[in-house]
C-alpha cells in the first residue's frame, strides 16, 4: 500500500508540473508574442496545428465548448475538421479568423451529400506492393488515377492528355521540385536560375533553396531577371496570389518554362480554347476538388527523358506515392466527371456547385469592401467559359487586399483586428497587400466578411 502511495504521489507531481508548463506556454504567447516570433510560414504552421490540435474544444452533444487560447481569452476558429460545428460567441467579435492558408474545407458539404458514391474499401492485402505499373515511366502511378484524370481532363477541356508521360506526386509541390531537379544540369558550373512574375506563390522561394542544392536557386522576379543564362521561369495561371491569368515573363532563348494550372478549373477561372499544350503541366486534387489531405498531384510533361527524372526524383525522396491516396483521388475524380455528365437536374455538378459557391463569396467579400475605404481588391475582366458556357470574370481562390491609406503593413493592421492573413511581402510584393483565403467553412467566412467594414484606421 505505501509503494502504491508512493506512486501515486510522484504521478500528481509529475502530472501538475506539466499542466504548469502549458499554462505558461499560453500565456506567454499572447497576441503581441505571436506577431513577432510567427515571422515564417513553417512556423506560423507549426504554431496553429498546435492550437488547432489541444485548445479547441472537445464535441459535446453536437456543439463545441469555448477554448481559452490565450491570456486574452483569444478563441480560435480553427480549420480542423472536428470543430466544423464550432459555436461563435458574441457575435464572432474574439474569434481570431486564420486565413492565411488555402485549406479548401469549402467542399465539405459537397462531398458529404455523395456518401456511398466516393467511398473507397481497401482490404488488408490490397496495396501491399510498391509498384504499379512497371511498364510505364513512372511504374508507381496508380492506372486508375490514370483513367481518371485523363477523363477529366478530356470533360473540362483544361489540358492536352495526348502523347503526354503523366508523373504522380505528392501534391503538386513534390512535382514542383521533381521539376526543377529535372530541368537543372547536373554538370553545370552554376545553379540554374528560378524566376517567377512577382506577386508569386509563396512557398517557390522555400522550396527552391529549402535544400540549398547546388543544381538550382532561386532568382527572384521574373520581371526583373536580365542575366544571359539558363534559367527556369514558373508561370502560375490563374495566379497565386492575386487570381491573373499569367504567360511567360523572360522569352530568353535560354529558357525552360514550369506552368503551374492548380487554379485553372471552371470553379475559379472561365476555361478557354484550344486546352493548354505547355511542355510541363502541374495540377493537384487540393484546389480541384478540394481534397488536400490525400496529397495527390499529377504533371503532364512531352519529353520522356524529363518524365524519367522526374521519377526518378520522386523514387529516391519518397520512394513512390501512396497508392491507398491515388485509388482515393482517382474515385474522387471519377465522381467529378460522372457528375459533369450527368443530366439530372436535380444532381448538381461539382463544378456548378463550386462555381456558384465561389461567385456568392466574391460577391460577398465585394460587398464588404465597398463599404468602407480602407480597402481594395482587383478587378478582372470577363470572359466565356468553354466548359461552362457562362460569362464571368475569375473567382479566385484567394482574395489580394490592399490597404489604402496611411496602412503600411497591412497584414499587421489586419491581424490587430483578429484577421490572420499572409502579406506581400511573402510573394515578392509591397506590405500594403494581403492574401486572403476564400476556401473557408461558411462560418469563418461569415465572421470575416462581418467584420471587415467595422475596420477603422
Amino acid at each position: 500500500m505505501a509503494d502504491f502511495m508512493f506512486v501515486l504521489k510522484n504521478f500528481l507531481l509529475v502530472s501538475l508540473a506539466m499542466n504548469m508548463c502549458l499554462i505558461w506556454k499560453i500565456n506567454y504567447d499572447d497576441e503581441e508574442t505571436l506577431s513577432s516570433k510567427w515571422s515564417s510560414w513553417g512556423n506560423l504552421q507549426q504554431k496553429f496545428h498546435f492550437h488547432g490540435s489541444c485548445f479547441n474544444g472537445e464535441k459535446n452533444n453536437g456543439r463545441v465548448e469555448e477554448a481559452q487560447v490565450s491570456s486574452k481569452r483569444t478563441e480560435i476558429l480553427a480549420t480542423t475538421s472536428y470543430v466544423a460545428s464550432t459555436v461563435v460567441p458574441d457575435g464572432g467579435e474574439s474569434v481570431v479568423i486564420n486565413l492565411d492558408h488555402g485549406d479548401p474545407t469549402m467542399y465539405e458539404n459537397f462531398w458529404k451529400q455523395k456518401g456511398e458514391k466516393t467511398t473507397v474499401v481497401t482490404s488488408g492485402w490490397q496495396h501491399i506492393s510498391y509498384f504499379s505499373d512497371v511498364k510505364n515511366v513512372c511504374w508507381f502511378l496508380e492506372p486508375e488515377l490514370v483513367t481518371a484524370v485523363t477523363r477529366l481532363h478530356k470533360v473540362v477541356g483544361n489540358a492536352v492528355t495526348e502523347g503526354r508521360h503523366m508523373v504522380v506526386g505528392t501534391g503538386s509541390s513534390q512535382l514542383y521540385q521533381a521539376a526543377i531537379f529535372a530541368l537543372s544540369p547536373h554538370n553545370a558550373s552554376t545553379p540554374m536560375n528560378v524566376v517567377s512574375a512577382a506577386p508569386f506563390y509563396s512557398s517557390y522561394p522555400l522550396m527552391t533553396d529549402y535544400l540549398k542544392s547546388g543544381l538550382h536557386k532561386w532568382a527572384g522576379d521574373a520581371h526583373k531577371f536580365n542575366k544571359e543564362e539558363p534559367y527556369i521561369e514558373l508561370i502560375t495561371s490563374p495566379n497565386n496570389p492575386d487570381g491573373s491569368s499569367r504567360q511567360d515573363v523572360v522569352r530568353g532563348h535560354k529558357g525552360i518554362l514550369i506552368h503551374d494550372l492548380a487554379y485553372y478549373w471552371p470553379q475559379y477561372t472561365p476555361i478557354l480554347s484550344p486546352p493548354p499544350d505547355y511542355d510541363i503541366m502541374l495540377f493537384t486534387v487540393s484546389k480541384s476538388t478540394g481534397h488536400a489531405g490525400s496529397r495527390i498531384g499529377w504533371a503532364l510533361v512531352k519529353d520522356r527523358e524529363v518524365a524519367k527524372k522526374m521519377t526518378t526524383f520522386i523514387e529516391i525522396n519518397t520512394i513512390g506515392v501512396s497508392k491507398d491516396s491515388q485509388i482515393r483521388a482517382a474515385k474522387i475524380l471519377q465522381a467529378v466527371s460522372d457528375s459533369c455528365d450527368n443530366d439530372d437536374d436535380d444532381d448538381e455538378s461539382f463544378f456548378d456547385y463550386s462555381y456558384k459557391l465561389m461567385e456568392k463569396r466574391w460577391k460577398k467579400i465585394r460587398e464588404a469592401v465597398d463599404k468602407t475605404r480602407l480597402f481594395s481588391l482587383p478587378d478582372f475582366s470577363p470572359e466565356t467559359c468553354s466548359f461552362s458556357g457562362r460569362t464571368f470574370g475569375q473567382l479566385p481562390a484567394f482574395a489580394w487586399l490592399k490597404c489604402e491609406g496611411d496602412v503600411d503593413d497591412c497584414e499587421s493592421f489586419l491581424r490587430k483586428n483578429k484577421i490572420y492573413t499572409r502579406g506581400g511581402k511573402h510573394f515578392g510584393a509591397s506590405m500594403k497587400y494581403v492574401r486572403i483565403s476564400m476556401l473557408c467553412r461558411d462560418s469563418e467566412f461569415e465572421v470575416f466578411t462581418e467584420r471587415l467594414p467595422t475596420i477603422v484606421s
